[in-house]
C-alpha cells in the first residue's frame, strides 16, 4: 500500500504541484483500495502524508505552496492494512536539481542501504546506526540527530528507537521476527535542526537542504526484507494500474 502511494505520488511530482495536492493524491490512493492513513490526526497531524521540502528534515505539514524547479520534497507515507502499519519516505527532486542537492539524495539512498545491510540478527541495533554514520560523514554530511527509525507493527511507533550513529557494540541484538523502520536523515551543513511555530516541521537551523529516506523492514534467518519494497525503484507489477483490494 505505501509504495502504491508513493508510485503515484512520484508520477505527480513537478514543478507547480503543490504539497496538498500530493496529500490529496495520497488520501484518495489509500481511500479507494480500503486503507487508512497513519499519520492523519496521530497527536492532531492535519496530514495525510508528511511533506517536507528543501531544508524541512521531516514532519512537514503539507501545505498550498507551489512547488518549484530545483526544489526537493521528502513524502513520508504510513499506512495501516489489516491493523498493521507500513511506513517509508523519499526524497524526490523536483524538475532540475544542483549536483550537490542530487548527491546528498543519492548518497543519503545509499546510506539507507548500508543500514539495512546491517539489520541482520546477531548485530546489535547500534550496528544500522554505525552504518549511516560511517557512509555519511567521510562523504561531510550532517547526520541529523534526535530523530530516527523506530520499531514498528501494530503501533506506527514502537520501540525501540533507531539512531542514525552510534557503537556497533551497543543496543538491543537483533533477532529474526522484528521490524522496524530505518530512515537516515542527511543534511548539506550542520545536522542542528528546530522545530517551526507549527509545532511539527522539523528545518536545518542554518538552512541546507536536507534528505530523508525511509523502508521499513523484516528481519529474517538471512537478509533483510523489505516490506515497502518499490518506494523509489520500479514498482512491483500491477501496483501503478489499478487499487489493490484490501482484505481486513
Amino acid at each position: 500500500m505505501v509504495a502504491l502511494v508513493h508510485a503515484r505520488i512520484a508520477a505527480a511530482v513537478a514543478p507547480g504541484v503543490t504539497p496538498r495536492d500530493l496529500d490529496v493524491l495520497a488520501a484518495d490512493t489509500m481511500r479507494e483500495s480500503g486503507a487508512r492513513p497513519s499519520f492523519l490526526g496521530h497527536h492532531g497531524f492535519p496530514g495525510h502524508i508528511c511533506a517536507s521540502v528543501n531544508d524541512a528534515v521531516v514532519h512537514g505539514i503539507p501545505d498550498y505552496r507551489p512547488l518549484r524547479d530545483g526544489d526537493i520534497i521528502s513524502v513520508d507515507v504510513g499506512a495501516i492494512v489489516g491493523g498493521f502499519h507500513g511506513d517509508a519516505a523519499w526524497t524526490y527532486p523536483v524538475g532540475d536539481v544542483s549536483p550537490d542537492v542530487a548527491r546528498l539524495l543519492a548518497d543519503t539512498r545509499a546510506a539507507l542501504m548500508a543500514a539495512i545491510a546491517a539489520a541482520v540478527p546477531g548485530n546489535r541495533l547500534g550496528a544500522i546506526g554505525h552504518a549511516v554514520e560511517r557512509y555519511a560523514r567521510p562523504r561531510g554530511y550532517g547526520v541529523v540527530e534526535g530523530y530516527g527509525g523506530h520499531g514498528i507493527g501494530r503501533e506506527m511507533w514502537e520501540d525501540p528507537h533507531v539512531p542514525n550513529l552510534g557503537d556497533p557494540a551497543t543496543g538491543v541484538t537483533l533477532r529474526a521476527g522484528m521490524t522496524l523502520a530505518i530512515e537516515p536523515m542527511l543534511t548539506l551543513g550542520s545536522p542542528a535542526t528546530r522545530v517551526l511555530g507549527d509545532n511539527w516541521t522539523v528545518v536545518t537551523s542554518d538552512g541546507s537542504p536536507a534528505a530523508h529516506f525511509e523502508h521499513t523492514v523484516a528481519i529474517g534467518d538471512g537478509a533483510p526484507e523489505l516490506l515497502t519494497v518499490g518506494v523509489g525503484e520500479m514498482a512491483p507489477a500491477g501496483l501503478t494500474e489499478r487499487p489493490i483490494a484490501v482484505v481486513n
